[in-house]
């Protein structure tokens, strides 16, 4: 996920709980992914044919290469705005270049490519990130001024428990929004399945879990303080309200052009880590496509040689590149679909993985009344445009500028929802009709559906029982439960104790 443009600009806007996510990725880059692992082969939709049947599987393929197709159109988007903005290049000459770049080293490398490009492109972004905060740092005099600046500008609170799920980016819809979007994304998503299978073993796929989890915080982390950076610079002066950018996304591209103008070279590094984050996303994109398309849709109906398929396969990423490309004006509608078409995929792998009683029959009429359900949520906000306060738009201020200044409907949830949404509904109506149709007597092969001996948190136990023995688990589970027993008490008794220093002051302020 490119990363370098919208994260910034959300912690200037709307998004100061971006931060909760650092979190959560700790959480999700452990779980239902490792889980899967043994029952995978070359394709994540193997999975379902495997546990439910044939029709569950063309279904899931149909809606990961539509849900694919949209989200990398998106992404494709933003390096172009931001080469549009640097060197003013046309804005459809920047999309059909990163298509076209992505398209060679696809077609010619394969998913060996994407990982060596992508180990790359790694580096270019973290550099780029640097070169802006650096000089941000320099400019303000220190980072103890952009924090301060920016926990005096709201975009460092991220203790909203607010639970209207009509508001957005609260921490309650970044915890539970935000967990089932990562899970869908690194636990069932064909971009991410594609290099777990790759891997030589099992425990090769979970270190290349924990070291892809020391890089997002990375990543996140950089992106979160630049947009930290980019507020501090721009607080009395914000470009966008007074119309010297033309969208938001063109923010940070208008950040690196004021302050590093003057350093030839660095804005075109800038690019360099925008068009690293969008070409890594694209080229598994592309790769994950070609391979869904030739494994589920063509090699089962045709007799094509391993050859043919190669080059099938090849044209494929040609073909998905381009399509991709046509769809990069489809912002708002593909961040919303990607949650509204992954959240039922992801509830019906959760269903195939965590219920043995699940059937085909409950499984097919899970995912369709979830994926309708999820669309109804999803275009219900489109129609119904939010309220300002459920938005939370921070302060934007233009005073100290020196140039010449030119009710919520119910369907209208955030879109940090439409994946819980989805999901849950379809394992609610997955259960409920395979009960009903005799799901309690089906019979499955073993690893289809997880045992307490795949979870991590048992095995960690049972290292511990072999280490340091039951009684040591025993009493510290023990002291546990003393601990917070009194707590209430204790955090009653510190309470009482700043109300009384509250009242002697006030008290001798009055005398």
């Amino acid at each position: 996920m490119n990363v370098v443009i919208p994260v910034p600009l959300k912690i200037v806007a709307t998004f100061p709980c971006h931060f909760i996510i650092l979190i959560q990725e700790l959480f999700i880059d452990t779980t239902l992914s490792i889980l899967q692992l043994a029952s995978l082969t070359k394709t994540y939709s193997k999975y379902l044919e495997m546990r439910f049947d044939k029709a569950i599987r063309l279904f899931g393929t149909v809606l990961f290469i539509i849900q694919t197709l949209l989200y990398t159109g998106l992404v494709i988007y933003a390096p172009a705005l931001a080469l549009n903005q640097v060197s003013g290049i046309h804005l459809w000459g920047a999309v059909i270049s990163t298509g076209v770049v992505c398209t060679f080293y696809c077609t010619l490398g394969g998913l060996k490519a994407v990982v060596w490009t992508d180990a790359f492109q790694v580096v270019i972004m973290v550099a780029g990130f640097l070169a802006v905060i650096i000089q941000s740092v320099l400019l303000q005099g220190g980072v103890s001024i952009i924090i301060s600046d920016s926990a005096q500008g709201g975009r460092l609170n991220i203790w909203d428990f607010d639970p209207n799920p009509l508001r957005r980016h609260t921490f309650w819809t970044v915890i539970i929004g935000g967990a089932f979007l990562w899970t869908s994304a690194y636990g069932i998503n064909q971009t991410q399945v594609q290099r777990y299978v790759s891997c030589k073993s099992l425990f090769h796929a979970k270190m290349s879990l924990y070291v892809n989890l020391v890089s997002l915080w990375t990543i996140n982390l950089c992106s979160i303080f630049c947009g930290l950076c980019l507020y501090s610079v721009y607080k009395n002066c914000d470009p966008w309200t007074a119309k010297r950018v033309n969208t938001q996304d063109q923010l940070m591209p208008y950040l690196v052009l004021d302050i590093l103008r003057a350093y030839p070279g660095i804005p075109g590094l800038f690019v360099a880590a925008v068009y690293s984050g969008t070409l890594s996303t694209v080229s598994s994109s592309v790769n994950a496509l070609a391979a869904v398309t030739v494994t589920d849709l063509i090699r089962p109906y045709f007799s094509f040689s391993e050859q043919q398929l190669i080059w099938t396969s090849k044209g494929l990423s040609d073909g998905l590149a381009c399509s991709c490309s046509d769809l990069c004006l489809l912002l708002q509608a593909a961040i919303s679909i990607f949650g509204t078409i992954g959240g039922p995929v992801l509830g019906l792998f959760v269903l195939g993985i965590l219920f043995p009683c699940a059937n085909s029959k409950g499984g097919l009429a899970g995912l369709v009344s979830g994926l309708a359900i999820s669309l109804w949520v999803c275009i219900g906000a489109q129609v119904y445009h939010p309220l300002p306060a459920n938005t939370r738009p921070l302060t934007l201020k233009t005073h100290g500028c020196n140039f010449t200044i030119a009710e919520a409907a119910l369907t209208n949830w955030t879109s940090l929802y439409f994946c819980p949404v989805g999901t849950l509904v379809v394992i609610a109506v997955g259960l409920a009709v395979s009960l009903l149709s005799g799901g309690r007597t089906l019979k499955l092969q073993p690893g289809l559906t997880v045992v307490k001996e795949d979870l991590t948190c048992y095995k960690l136990y049972k290292t511990l029982k072999q280490k340091v023995g039951v009684k040591f688990i025993f009493y510290l589970c023990l002291c546990y439960n003393f601990c917070m027993l009194f707590y209430p008490y204790f955090q009653a008794t510190r309470n009482a104790d700043k109300l009384d220093l509250v009242g002697k002051y006030e008290k001798k302020s009055d005398d």
